[in-house]
Parts: structure tokens; sequence; C-alpha cells
């Protein structure tokens, strides 16, 4: 039976996201591992409304600030060859990566 890794991979920006999934899609076909995915979770979304005035007086108006957390998980099998080119992957700053060995 042959493990699996799970690699889950969180950023705020969508396009250095899809960039690392594209970095891992191309390892796996390059090696002939099965992958599955990625698979795209809920976006979280996070909201602020701030008042526009900074006294406080005056019209009530807001400003609505929201970030986007978007998430991608990928099941890929964990062979040790497949495995060191994944941990050497140049990941940026914004995408965390966790895996895990199921």
């Amino acid at each position: 039976m042959v493990r699996k890794a799970r690699i889950r991979l969180t950023s705020t920006d969508y396009n250095k996201l899809e960039d690392v999934c594209e970095e891992l899609k191309s390892i796996a076909t390059k090696t002939g591992v099965k992958i599955n995915g990625p698979v795209p979770l809920p976006t979280k979304r996070l909201r602020v409304p701030v008042l526009k005035t900074p006294c406080g007086e005056g019209t009530a108006t807001w400003d609505r600030w929201e970030m986007r957390i978007h998430k991608r998980l990928i099941d890929i099998d964990s062979e040790e060859r497949v495995m060191r080119r994944i941990m050497r992957i140049r990941v940026p700053e914004e995408v965390h990566v966790t895996i895990e060995l199921i």
C-alpha cells in the first residue's frame, strides 16, 4: 500500500497560490505519480467595517475592507523521490504549506 501525502495550501494571493499548485502538478506528471487535486476549498472572507471619519462626528459613512484567504487541497502518492522534489520548491511568503502523511 502506497502512503499518501495531503498538502494544504493557503494564501491571500490567488495567483501565487495557483503557481505553487501548477508546480506541484508538474512534479507529479514528470515523475508519473498519481495526484488528486488541486481541490478548491471554500474561501474565507475576513471583513472589517471602519467608520470613515476619525472623530466619529458627521454622517455615518463606512469603509468595508475585506481580506480573502484562498485554500487548496492536493493528495499525492508519497514516494521518497517525489517528496524530496516537493520539499525543494521555492514557496512565496504569502503561501502557507502544510504536508500531512496519511
